[in-house]
């Protein structure tokens, strides 16, 4: 009999019996709880009505809930459809935010605010064996003072809650056009992405895509903004398996430079390619800017801390005699920060570099044919990028766009130039490479650098070991007495106890649940895989296994999974990694 799932009559006698007494009296009503249809779990409740709301989980089975397979039993098909409820029920939710009164944070009713990009959230999941749907949401429990107000989360927990989860989540109170129209966008947009390396592109800009953003504070699309139009010597063409037909840029393999006067759309359109590795929601524009999804944005990074990367290839013969194969700095200036971020990106798998030359150490990107002649290249230890590029591509596969607004010096080695006017794209190669000709071509090294080392291998920093376990590594239910506490500062930083990861200038992160993620698995990594043996690469291959097979929940730590997590790319674990300045090395 104890064994027995509770009821929601059960939580309804519970409450009424805790009502008027003092807040933590509502820690009881911890557990799940049988519905009509669904199952809802009570994990994690407030210490008080000013504290962090409490957590609840909604729980459907895959045959009540009632999606056909094919919705979701493909990844893509399965991320997007959860995308769209997370959505929807967001939207029912919010009539009924703050409905029920009380002091402090009572009648707080939310789930993850999505923005423009397509993720993989804990805030909405569906098992692709099962189709089981699990929501998870945010809600103030109700108090006068800090006196239980029972009715009031009586109207939460059996009004509210089961109006959102049956206008939402269960397939037959949905538009299915609708859902369809999601599932065939995520088709499409896959197809476009499976098919550029194949047709040896790196990115697709589909014709009439709106790339301008509303405002510096809003990822929406400018309205009245000119659509995008390929070049004719760039269109291609592919046959969606809905849409159809569709044309658009193919951006080659190569090196790609984008010029024009200010103002007329060169790194709005780089923008554009830098968030193409994510998928974006049908309205947003770039619905079909598709990039590479291991495309990774280079910039300058003054003060960054470098954990011995081999940064040989860009940086040797420093007059202080300072190691370049192993550079470790608390405080890097412009290049050395660049040319760490480039070797870490090639760590990280990436193919595709995307540069802004506003955003560039310019002592790392060129050194004019006037200043190689004035200074000669035994006595500069830098070895600008522009001397690497063809080389990154020809022998390491690595392709590069770059925009540049005042420095013509990357025509002599561009593979297509192209230049933006009142943000409409023209093809212009042979007409800059002839120009170029005129110019003094830069003297390239005559050796070809070494490999890079990647063998470093992280060992526990500044956090102990016994930290940052997940549930599955502590036993269910076990307490974690030294767990790490992780805060995430927007899509700015994510802190670790007291020691702070600045992610600013990671640029493709476009969430702060990213960021969230980012600082748990950076606890787990050094709880359970910084061992001073396995190299970066190994580590992090690990974690994307792990959580390819058992999902984020693997790796977080406590007795439930947190509803504002959402899945990084290993970029950005890399990225994350490699500023944490209390890295073992």
């Amino acid at each position: 009999m104890e064994n027995r799932m509770k009821t929601a009559s059960d939580l309804q006698r519970l409450l009424r019996a805790i009502d008027r007494k003092s807040y933590p009296a509502y820690k009881d009503t911890r557990g799940s709880y049988s519905f009509d249809r669904y199952t809802l779990s009570i994990d994690h409740v407030q210490g008080d009505p000013f504290a962090s709301p409490s957590k609840v989980s909604i729980h459907l089975e895959g045959r009540t809930a009632g999606f056909p397979k094919e919705c979701y039993e493909k990844k893509e098909r399965r991320i997007a459809l959860q995308d769209y409820l997370l959505r929807l029920f967001r939207q029912t939710v919010e009539k009924y935010n703050f409905k029920a009164r009380g002091s402090g944070k009572s009648g707080l009713l939310s789930v993850s605010r999505c923005g423009q990009e397509v993720l993989e959230r804990t805030a909405c999941s569906i098992e692709p064996e099962t189709g089981k749907v699990i929501v998870r949401v945010e809600i103030g429990f109700p108090a006068n003072g800090r006196t239980i107000c029972s009715s009031e989360l009586e109207k939460i927990l059996f009004d509210f809650l089961p109006k959102c989860v049956q206008s939402v989540l269960f397939y037959r109170s949905l538009d299915a056009k609708e859902v369809e129209k999601v599932l065939f966008l995520a088709d499409d947009r896959k197809f476009i992405r499976d098919s550029l390396k194949p047709m040896g592109l790196v990115a697709f800009v589909a014709n009439g895509a709106v790339l301008p953003r509303e405002s510096g504070v809003s990822d929406k699309p400018m309205k009245g903004s000119i659509p995008f139009v390929s070049p004719s010597s760039m269109e291609v063409t592919m046959e969606l398996p809905h849409k159809g037909t569709i044309k658009g840029m193919g951006i080659q393999r190569g090196i790609t430079l984008i010029v024009g006067g200010g103002y007329h759309g060169k790194s709005t359109l780089l923008k554009a390619l830098e968030l193409g590795v994510y998928d974006h929601i049908e309205g947003d524009g770039r619905e079909y800017v598709i990039t590479i999804q291991d495309g990774m944005k280079i910039r300058a990074e003054d003060g960054r801390c470098i954990k011995k990367d081999d940064i040989s290839m860009f940086v040797n013969n420093l007059p202080n005699g300072k190691e370049t194969k192993r550079f470790y700095t608390e405080d890097a200036s412009g290049s050395t920060s660049q040319a760490a971020n480039v070797i870490e990106a090639m760590e990280s798998g990436s193919t595709f570099l995307l540069i802004d030359e506003d955003t560039c150490a310019t002592n790392f990107m060129v050194r004019d044919e006037l200043m190689q002649r004035v200074v000669h290249r035994d006595k500069e230890p830098i070895t600008p990028f522009i001397e690497r590029a063809r080389y990154l591509y020809e022998k390491k596969g690595i392709s590069c766009i770059m925009v540049a607004g005042s420095s013509g010096a990357y025509f002599h080695i561009a593979d297509k130039i192209v230049q933006m006017d009142n943000y409409i794209p023209c093809e212009i190669t042979a007409e800059a490479k002839a120009e170029a000709a005129k110019y003094p071509v830069l003297l390239l090294p005559e050796n070809e650098p070494d490999e890079p080392d990647y063998q470093r291998a992280p060992s526990a920093g500044r956090m102990e070991n016994n930290r940052g376990r997940s549930r599955s590594e502590r036993g269910q239910g076990s307490r974690d007495d030294a767990r790490i506490k992780i805060k995430g500062m927007g899509k700015e930083s994510v802190s670790l106890n007291k020691e702070t990861i600045n992610l600013h200038y990671v640029e493709q992160i476009t969430d702060s649940e990213q960021v969230m993620t980012l600082g748990y698995l950076l606890a787990y990594a050094e709880a359970n895989l910084f061992n001073g043996k396995s190299t970066m690469q190994q580590i992090v291959d690990k974690l994307m296994e792990r959580i390819e097979k058992e999902g984020l929940g693997s790796i977080v730590p406590g007795s439930y999974l947190p509803s504002g997590l959402a899945l990084p790319r290993r970029q950005e674990i890399f990225a994350c990694f490699n500023r944490y300045r209390g890295l073992g090395l």
